[in-house]
């Protein structure tokens, strides 16, 4: 409050300070009112049981098994048929932990189990037949992903291995190469680090997918670079990816996600770190890394935790714009309710501010005090145009405020882009920004996003130009999409 100077009667100096004081009350009561309603417009509610769904808290993934455009979920072993947004029966079980695509190619989605490795067919989107795999090496996983590492249009396998801890052993690492979509075979492993989550983009844009593994035990993560034929180079270094701090080499890291988080049009990584306090200090903690692009040679530079606060057990973050402003937001789940020193440590979702700032949505968004959980996938089951979650044995619907919005499911030729389009990129252009989404196939630890790509558009009214960057180098561009739409677009046929 500035002093008044020259003031020469007491009644004006009243007066102006009754007037003041008027205003401030209602720019008090206007700013409480405002925060009503932007609290009013975020918000999560669980519909698993009403919706017929008895979850397990294993980890998820979302897959539209039948081909009719709506999202079924697989987990805890079971596939749920979703019945348009209505509802969910069950379709079928006894799968374990499974990330989807369609692997030979017919049309509909088959399930790999990562552990115990198994491939099962999708028979016309009715049930499901167990196929025979060659005899691989013995392997503990905690995830895989999906993508046509080699280019020849079938969807090849990444397992990473872990550990049997009591026996001192680490398992390795494998590459799956499909044949033809009749079975896989061993191309490659190594033993080497310790792996939890692995996921696949094509972060360098030259159209193959590379893989980044996140390790645990205080071991580096890695950044294979595919030269296009399924043949991965560590170049970890070289791009500065390794997502640990100074003082170690590496760190607990559980999981990390790919997303384009400051809308440049390029793919940037957040790795996710379980952090102890230990004698030489803090250990490494979770972190953004930012995709530079081509003009530095998609070097990745470090931006620290950008609001992702501290907690010892972080695990599993899946990344969705949950609020459809066009920024890409992160969910981020914990391993432990109560960490050490008896601090609590529960799930958060983080919403993108712009320009690498993160704050906590948690409370507003009503999703306070989950449970430990590694569990966290994103999808739109219902078709309403905003991202559903999955996390904790629950189902939560988004009853956030709508915004403007674009849903695509993209299918490939099936000759030289696999059916399910892994590994294809979109993107959005506006005057201020490029919103860029990816179809992948297995994120953070062993979930898997819906393959339908979403765009939360903000107040972007008029229709919209995709720009569609497939697999085989093809680029496809389709102008006039109409908005607050789910769309389908088969590779090469005009709409």
């Amino acid at each position: 409050m500035k002093l008044l100077r020259g003031c020469s009667s007491c009644c004006y100096v009243i007066g102006f300070v009754v007037r003041y004081f008027l205003v401030g009350c209602l720019l008090i009561c206007s700013s409480a009112t405002s925060a009503q309603e932007q609290s009013a417009e975020v918000g999560f509610r669980d519909r698993a049981a009403d919706l017929g769904l008895q979850l397990t808290g294993s980890k998820a993934c979302w897959i539209d098994i039948d081909n009719d455009g709506w999202s079924d979920l697989c987990e805890g072993g079971v596939v749920w048929h979703n019945n348009s947004g209505k509802d969910f029966t069950k379709l079928a079980e006894g799968f374990g932990d499974v990330v989807s695509a369609d692997f030979d190619n017919d049309g509909f989605a088959d399930l790999f189990s990562w552990s115990p490795i198994r491939l099962f067919r999708n028979r016309g989107g009715q049930d499901f037949e167990l196929v025979d795999l060659p005899v691989l090496e013995k392997c503990v996983s905690m995830g895989a992903c999906l993508g046509d590492f080699n280019g020849d249009g079938f969807v090849d396998v990444y397992v990473g291995g872990y550990e049997d801890w009591d026996a001192g052993i680490t398992y390795p690492d494998m590459l799956l190469m499909n044949e033809k979509g009749k079975t896989f075979k061993l191309s490659w492993s190594e033993v080497r680090f310790r792996a939890r989550g692995v996921t696949a983009c094509d972060f360098d844009q030259d159209f193959d997918l590379d893989v980044y593994v996140s390790n645990y035990r205080l071991q580096p993560n890695v950044l294979w670079l595919n030269d296009g034929k399924g043949q991965f180079v560590d170049k970890t270094a070289v791009y500065k990816a390794v997502g640990t701090s100074p003082d170690f080499d590496g760190g607990h890291s559980i999981g990390a996600t790919w997303g384009d988080f400051d809308n440049d049009g390029y793919f940037d990584l957040f790795v996710g770190n379980f952090a102890h306090v230990d004698d030489r200090g803090d250990q490494p903690k979770s972190r953004f890394l930012r995709n530079l692009g081509a003009e530095k040679q998609y070097i990745f530079e470090d931006q620290g935790q950008c609001g992702v606060f501290y907690q010892e057990s972080y695990a599993h973050p899946s990344a969705g714009d949950f609020d459809n402003d066009g920024d890409v937001d992160l969910f981020f789940t914990t391993v432990y309710e109560t960490a050490s020193f008896g601090r609590k440590n529960n799930p958060v979702l983080f919403r993108n501010d712009g320009g690498f700032v993160f704050s906590d949505a948690t409370q507003a968004a009503k999703l306070l005090s989950l449970p430990p959980t590694y569990q966290a996938a994103w999808a739109d089951f219902d078709h309403d145009g905003d991202l559903d979650l999955v996390s904790a044995g629950k189902l939560f619907e988004n009853t956030t405020k709508k915004r403007h919005w674009l849903l695509l499911q993209l299918e490939g030729d099936g000759v030289t882009v696999n059916r399910s389009a892994i590994g294809t990129q979109v993107r959005i252009q506006s005057a201020t920004q490029c919103l860029t989404r990816q179809v992948e196939a297995g994120t953070g630890e062993g979930n898997q996003n819906d393959l339908h790509l979403h765009f939360g558009l903000g107040d972007q009214a008029n229709p919209v130009r995709i720009e569609i960057m497939w697999t085989d180098g093809k680029r496809q561009t389709i102008e006039d999409i109409e908005i607050d739409h789910f769309v389908r677009v088969k590779m090469g046929e005009p709409r």
